[in-house]
């Protein structure tokens, strides 16, 4: 994958399944377009639900949310910081405003979602769209998802399970507007162009990061929302 980076002269994120030691994770390696190993991500949020009971098999990633600056985006602008989260991560707005304050012009998230075995009439695709357009605008940055195609079928004890993925892989830019997409049945190369100068003067400008209360924000540390001490 090194080796091919540097060829196209590309940046490749590339998902794939750790062990390490007696633990394993869902991870992502990040890839420069010379070619440099830029670290790795371990997926921090684990679901457990039909179709999607990956805490029976990876540990939750202890790496936290990780930033790094690459040579090879398709950007108008200097060398950029782009963020990386995985699946199920994509849900929780913690993390992508974790990711902007720690500099992240550009947010991705390779996922694997799709139908609900348990519930045929469970569609979350939109709702799955509007979370992630919502990251966007809400940190002022664009956004990249990827998302698989197709059917995968599992027998397990009680039968087979299926899941149909939904695709709908898209850009969306710093407003959480959509600029490109993908269908739900064929494969797709989506490519969009930013000025990550003119969205940095934006983001600067709208005052999501300069009218922050951190010091009111302590209810984050908690799992019930009890009120926390000063």
């Amino acid at each position: 994958m090194q080796e091919l980076a540097k060829e196209l002269g590309v940046v490749l994120p590339v998902s794939f399944f750790e062990e390490a030691n007696n633990a394993h994770y869902n991870s992502v390696a990040i890839i420069d377009a010379d070619g440099t190993d830029l670290g790795l991500y371990r997926k921090s949020h684990i679901p457990d639900g039909p179709g999607y009971q990956e805490k029976f098999y990876f540990n939750p990633g202890d790496t936290g949310f990780k930033v790094v600056s690459v040579l090879g985006l398709e950007c108008v602008g200097n060398i950029n910081d782009l963020q990386k989260s995985i699946c199920w991560d994509q849900w929780f707005p913690e993390a992508a405003r974790a990711m902007a304050l720690q500099g992240a012009e550009i947010l991705f998230y390779p996922t694997a979602i799709g139908s609900e075995p348990q519930d045929e009439g469970l569609d979350s695709r939109e709702h799955w769209l509007r979370v992630m357009q919502g990251h966007a605008g809400a940190n002022v940055v664009p956004l990249v998802a990827s998302n698989r195609i197709g059917k995968e079928i599992i027998e397990t004890e009680h039968g087979k399970s299926q899941i149909m993925f939904y695709g709908n892989s898209f850009i969306a830019g710093p407003t959480g507007e959509i600029v490109a997409a993908a269908n739900d049945k064929d494969e797709a190369v989506l490519i969009a162009r930013f000025d990550l100068d003119k969205i940095k003067s934006k983001r600067s400008c709208w005052g999501v990061f300069r009218d922050r209360r951190p010091d009111l924000y302590k209810v984050l540390l908690t799992s019930d929302g009890s009120k926390t001490s000063s």
